[in-house]
């Protein structure tokens, strides 16, 4: 994802006197490739941006395909003080959870394109680039009604519909090699391993969640190490982060 503003993170963080720091993933935007990277390649990258900007401690947010790279960061970021994870994917493949039931059409079959490999991937996501590119609000409003469940739709409105606007105009301006490296990277191995997080974790996720289905959070739930889980009813893929953003930062707060 391209580091752009999201407000539903900003403005609440700004009211707790919190600084965000957004890392663009490498490929998106003006972020150099990375071919071939990992989830773990992420620890890198922002041990390095906190180095040039001298913070010695932080706390880590991952929403949806952030998630993952969230987990890293509490596996192996030395400056993250607690991780909060949301509406996260589990690893692939992961036992005793089957991957893609629940999951939207559209996310189905670009991951079974990811699994088979880059050569399968690529012509998707490029013959989706241009009316990424070219969506209006209205577009974006319509593709998430049809793809999200009841409780997001509300949420899918306004400044979280312009802000995601403009992270993919920003993310795919320059071609689909983020897109597809993070895709590729999340039904590959992560790079780490669970036993290693240490740093104190809150994960949340919502049971009406169609993009990443509830049977990802509860599997993490069993194999985050320590983590303080929030497994909730009537929330979804966007509700929970447009209307819990304040409570979760205030659990981090407190948990550091």
């Amino acid at each position: 994802m391209a580091a752009t503003r999201l407000r539903f993170l900003e403005v609440p963080a700004h009211e707790r006197g919190l600084r965000v720091l957004a890392i663009s993933r490498p490929g998106y935007g003006a972020s150099t490739r990375l071919p071939a990277r990992a989830i773990v390649d992420v620890v890198a990258d922002t041990d390095h941006v906190l180095h040039h900007l001298g913070v010695h401690q932080c706390v880590v947010i991952g929403w949806s395909g952030g998630g993952p790279h969230a987990l890293a960061c509490a596996a192996r970021l030395s400056q993250a003080t607690a991780t909060a994870v949301i509406a996260s994917g589990a690893p692939y493949p992961a036992g005793g959870l089957d991957w893609m039931t629940g999951m939207a059409a559209g996310n189905v079959t670009g991951f079974s394109a990811a699994i088979e490999g880059e050569a399968a991937l690529r012509p998707l996501l490029e013959r989706d680039r241009p009316a990424m590119l070219d969506s209006t609000a209205d577009d974006l409003l319509k593709v998430m009604a049809e793809g999200v469940a009841e409780v997001d739709r509300s949420h899918v409105t306004g400044p979280l519909v312009e802000d995601l606007l403009a992270s993919n105009h920003v993310g795919l301006q320059d071609g689909v090699d983020g897109w597809c490296d993070d895709a590729l990277a999340l039904v590959r191995d992560w790079g780490w391993r669970f036993s290693e997080i240490r740093t104190p974790t809150t994960l949340w996720h919502g049971q009406d969640d169609r993009l990443v289905p509830y049977s990802h959070g509860r599997w993490l739930a069993d194999h985050v190490p320590g983590v303080t889980p929030h497994l909730l009813p009537d929330e979804g893929h966007f509700s929970i982060v447009s209307g819990r953003m304040g409570e979760i930062l205030d659990e981090l707060l407190r948990i550091a």
